[in-house]
């Protein structure tokens, strides 16, 4: 079956070969700014 896990794979994985990431947090716009962007386009 091609959904089953191959345990082997992940026993020999190395995680030294992963690149070290920096995570970045993405805010949610408010309705204030969407609404404050919208009229800088405008003008």
């Amino acid at each position: 079956m091609a959904d089953k896990l191959d345990m082997g794979e992940i026993a020999s994985f190395d995680k030294a070969k992963l690149k070290k990431m920096e995570t970045q947090e993405n805010a949610l716009l408010t309705k204030e700014t969407i609404e404050q962007q919208e009229w800088s386009e405008i003008s």
